[in-house]
């Protein structure tokens, strides 16, 4: 028979029933939303490194199209240097398991044709917050030309999302906001992916473009033209921009003749000439009959600036009422 150590049961029992029972500790309950948000910003902070395959698209477009050049570039770096800033993702809305990128899809296409993991931070963010993120990124990224950002504007309004948040998201005044959307409203991304980032193209420059637009409805459908001739697309970004603006410029429309000056007259009931309406693309004109030093012509001539301010203002009035 085994024997009992010196530390026996009885011992045990003893030592048991005389110590008092230690009582749980509760956490209160604002510790533990406390600590949870703490958990969930070292989560978020932590870089993770994510299977490319499991990321989809998301937010708004931000680049027109992609430099082979800039992309391959990129892809060297990282192919020796390794990836040194992480993408944003945020877990798909809909598909457990998977991702949505909220800025960083250069860097996630280099990583990928390399056959690598990405790394990334992860955060719960909703569509509202989503597009903030992406338009705070857009704003400190300098190699994010005008017309990009323009265009990143003008999606955002088409999405839904009012002028304020659109300015929070760029973080930019309410006045630039409605500059960039002149812009950006003005072309289509497809046609903009054509031209590129245009890097060295400013707002003036975009703006020529879009009045030639305005002014002459054939400039677009010229430049359009052009833009499907082979050699085009051998052209750098800002050469492209240079060759539609030449193109809308190349054409002016046709003017239409003048008007013929049209010309009437005002006579009293009895058919007496009063005076002759003449108007013309330089103006309108009346010309009133000599009738002497005592005639209507002379009255006409020393009341004429009053006449011509109470035809104003009542002119005025009318515009109001209508």
């Amino acid at each position: 028979m085994a024997r009992k150590g010196i530390l026996s049961t009885n011992i045990q029992t003893k030592t048991t029933a005389s110590a008092p029972k230690p009582k749980a500790r509760l956490i209160p309950q604002g510790a533990v939303g406390a600590l949870q948000s703490s958990l969930t910003r070292i989560q978020e902070n932590a870089v993770q490194e994510i299977d490319p395959a499991l990321i989809d698209d998301a937010g708004v477009e931000d680049r027109l199209g992609i430099d082979s050049a800039a992309l391959r570039q990129l892809r060297e770096s990282i192919q020796i240097y390794g990836q040194q800033v992480p993408v944003l993702l945020r877990p798909h809305p809909e598909m457990a398991g998977r991702y949505e990128i909220v800025y960083g899809r250069r860097r996630l296409m280099a990583i990928k044709s390399l056959g690598l993991p990405v790394k990334a931070m992860i955060r719960q963010l909703d569509d509202h917050a989503l597009i903030m993120a992406q338009g705070q990124e857009n704003t400190s990224r300098q190699d994010l030309s005008f017309i990009e950002k323009a265009n990143f504007a003008a999606q955002l309004q088409d999405a839904g999302y009012d002028r304020p948040t659109i300015a929070a998201a760029l973080s930019i005044d309410l006045p630039m906001v409605s500059r960039m959307l002149k812009v950006g409203t003005a072309f289509s991304t497809d046609f903009l992916r054509h031209i590129g980032s245009a890097p060295s193209i400013g707002r003036e420059r975009w703006m020529m473009l879009v009045k030639l637009f305005a002014s002459d409805p054939s400039a677009q459908s010229r430049a359009a033209a052009y833009m499907n001739v082979p050699d085009f697309l051998s052209l750098t970004s800002d050469e492209r921009f240079e060759a539609v603006l030449a193109r809308a410029k190349s054409v002016k429309a046709a003017k239409a003749p003048a008007p013929s000056p049209t010309k009437r007259q005002v006579t009293t009931q009895d058919g007496t000439p009063l005076a002759d309406i003449k108007t013309s693309t330089k103006g309108t004109s009346l010309t009133f009959p000599a009738k002497g030093s005592d005639g209507f012509d002379a009255w006409i001539n020393a009341h004429a600036e009053t006449l011509v301010k109470e035809l104003h203002d009542r002119w005025e009035k009318d515009r109001s009422e209508d």
